[in-house]
């Protein structure tokens, strides 16, 4: 099994859904985990959690649109943990709309949560491993719309495709300090994010909510199923423990087919 054996983790997002199994995951498999969310209380909660079942957590307080906030929580992290050995960045939310009738507010909100996001926390984890030059992993939540589109998602697939650039900036970058940089890219994962889409598209589409499961979000798995939070998590702890630069600059779709590269 991989292992993560004293290894600092800092999850964004990690108060619920995707992010908190990544937590999970993290801290059963040693791992220190900062648990990093809008909401400070959910944070606790969920870092009480891990604590509980035996695991090191500490909650951390994190708008990743705010650079001050960003640049704080990553040195609370250093300040507590002693360093910041994987980034997962995956606090994120979903808009829907068509593109003529998108706000230019709700598109910079997608933006800013995404990729201004990505970058800040990038920013501050590197600079740590940086100085410290011993190794390192980030880990960005993207999508199957990092390679593929669909309708109503302009802001988001628009992100999710700028974290493969980022990806593999980051991976050139800061491979002379041992640090690799990679996607995860899921297809659709029945959290709360997901379930508020699927009366939204029935709507927007004119369609039936079980036909927006079927024949929008899983029409082109191969059996059908939602991709589950154990499957991105499980591929998270392998991207976060792999030793070496072999790995890196990657996009690892974990879909049920739906995309294959």
């Amino acid at each position: 099994m991989n292992r993560l054996d004293g290894k600092v983790c800092v999850v964004t997002g990690a108060a619920s859904g995707i992010g908190k199994r990544i937590a999970e995951v993290y801290a059963a498999a040693g791992g220190k985990v900062a648990i990093a969310d809008l909401k400070l209380d959910a944070a606790e909660a969920t870092a009480q959690d891990i604590r509980d079942a035996g695991g090191d957590a500490l909650a951390v307080a994190m708008d990743v649109t705010d650079e001050a906030q960003v640049v704080d929580g990553i040195a609370q992290v250093v300040a507590h943990y002693g360093r910041v050995d994987v980034l997962v960045s995956n606090a994120g939310i979903q808009i829907v709309n068509k593109v003529t009738d998108f706000s230019l507010a709700d598109w910079k909100k997608m933006l800013a949560i995404h990729l201004d996001g990505a970058f800040l926390t990038t920013r501050e984890a590197l600079r740590d491993m940086e100085k410290r030059k011993s190794g390192g992993a980030i880990i960005y939540m993207g999508s199957v719309h990092s390679h593929l589109a669909s309708k109503l998602k302009a802001p988001y697939v628009t992100a999710k495709h700028g974290l493969l650039g980022l990806a593999r900036t980051v991976a050139k970058e800061a491979a002379e300090y041992g640090v690799r940089a990679n996607v995860i890219c899921p297809g659709f994962v029945r959290t709360p994010l997901v379930e508020k889409q699927i009366p939204e598209q029935a709507k927007e589409l004119g369609i039936s909510e079980e036909d927006v499961v079927k024949n929008v979000m899983l029409k082109d798995t191969v059996d059908g199923e939602f991709t589950t939070v154990d499957d991105v998590a499980n591929v998270a702890l392998t991207l976060a423990a792999f030793e070496s630069n072999a790995l890196t600059g990657q996009s690892i779709v974990v879909s049920h087919g739906w995309f294959m590269q």
